[in-house]
């Protein structure tokens, strides 16, 4: 069963239909949409400011999701794909985004709908991500636009696909 901590008289708050690996911790104040997944040794950590998750969200494995004290939130829209060994810290994840794997996103960053961050790729604090476009390096930088409907349908087949890996646990 996953770990789930009240702290600082907040308590997480999980949305129905919602599949948490036997590690993962929440903590605090923290609110999780419905259809979301949240996998093995991720860590969302809301115990100094708040973390609020859309639905259709899954967070892969080893990932860690914390803010600033009083300075930062994390805000995940709809739909959004977190890879293994992603750090977001106090950031804001548009729709349909896609984060890959062991990329960093730091405070007050904003990934636009439907963007691409790339593996391993570090997006410095305060960067605007356009919608729609690819992010790769360190620190990151544009790489070029996609095309809107292809990213909407890779990016909403990777949700749809985590929502079914899910259900191999219930």
């Amino acid at each position: 069963m996953a770990i789930i901590k009240s702290v600082r008289g907040f308590a997480p708050v999980i949305g129905k239909d919602t599949y948490l690996a036997d590690n993962a911790v929440i903590i605090g104040d923290t609110v999780i949409g419905d259809g979301c997944s949240v996998w093995f040794g991720t860590v969302l950590r809301g115990d100094v400011n708040s973390i609020r998750i859309g639905n259709g969200v899954n967070i892969q494995d080893g990932s860690v999701l914390h803010t600033l004290y009083e300075k930062s939130v994390i805000e995940i829209e709809d739909d959004v794909s977190i890879g293994h060994n992603v750090c977001i810290h106090g950031a804001k994840i548009c729709k349909g985004a896609l984060i890959g794997i062991g990329a960093v996103v730091l405070d007050h960053a904003v990934v636009g709908e439907g963007a691409i961050i790339a593996a391993g790729a570090v997006v410095l604090s305060g960067t605007i991500i356009e919608p729609g476009s690819i992010y790769a390096g360190v620190p990151a930088k544009f790489v070029k636009k996609v095309d809107p409907e292809q990213s909407k349908e890779i990016n909403q087949k990777i949700s749809r696909n985590y929502h079914f890996y899910a259900s191999w646990y219930k």
